[in-house]
């Protein structure tokens, strides 16, 4: 079962929270839902170049708050912070509401899977043997602590007549359990001779006390260790 669904969806609730926080009745459900969909699609494309791995959205009282995790901060504020007025400008519009914009630097984007999955697909743009970049990653992610990593290229790797998918890991990736912090992240890679997926899974520890659900894993990375 555990090979089978999405490591993050099956673990909602027990070592993994939502992205996005909010409560609607069913007449207004379907209308937030879609507005966060195309938030989130807005700021990946606007803020392609800033590394951001993650976008949390918040309505409390007819107002949002949307809380960007990046590894490149200073691209998203921008000079003086002009970049980051501009982009409340652009979401309040969208969204209709007062929104607070929130900026959340990532220290260690090698401990990222979505960052080194959107890496990897640069790398093969880029015509970099694909062994090469998934093997680079696998070793700077241990490097960083990490208690294992799945690193899974899929599609017409180096050109090949006919599609497949080839994978690396190292150390443990208990995908199975449910306490096990996994990060998933994936991502494409255009290349002329068509599309490769990347997957990337990362075990940084296990979640022992439900009330970590969202915070920083180290502590729980080195019991796990233990």
């Amino acid at each position: 079962m555990g090979q089978k669904v999405h490591p993050t969806g099956i673990r909602l609730g027990i070592s993994k929270d939502w992205t996005s926080t909010w409560y609607a009745g069913s007449k207004h459900f379907s209308d937030n839902l879609l507005q966060d969909i195309k938030v989130r699609e807005h700021l990946k494309e606007k803020l392609k170049a800033a590394s951001v791995s993650r976008i949390e959205i918040e309505r409390p009282a007819k107002s949002a708050r949307i809380t960007i995790h990046t590894a490149r901060p200073g691209i998203v504020i921008g000079k003086k912070g002009e970049d980051i007025d501009k982009l409340r400008g652009e979401l309040t519009r969208m969204m209709g509401m007062p929104v607070h914009v929130n900026i959340a630097e990532i220290r260690k984007p090698e401990l990222d899977a979505q960052l080194v999955a959107e890496s990897i697909a640069q790398q093969l743009e880029r015509r970099i043997m694909f062994r090469r970049a998934m093997k680079r990653a696998v070793q700077n992610t241990m490097r960083l602590g990490a208690l294992g990593i799945k690193v899974r290229a899929g599609g017409r790797l180096n050109g090949a007549e006919i599609a497949r998918s080839e994978w690396y890991r190292e150390g443990r990736v208990p995908l199975h359990t449910l306490r096990a912090d996994i990060d998933y992240g994936f991502a494409e890679a255009s290349t002329t001779y068509g599309v490769i997926g990347v997957k990337v899974w990362i075990f940084k520890g296990e979640v022992l006390d439900p009330s970590d659900i969202g915070q920083d894993k180290s502590k729980n990375a080195e019991k796990a260790g233990k």
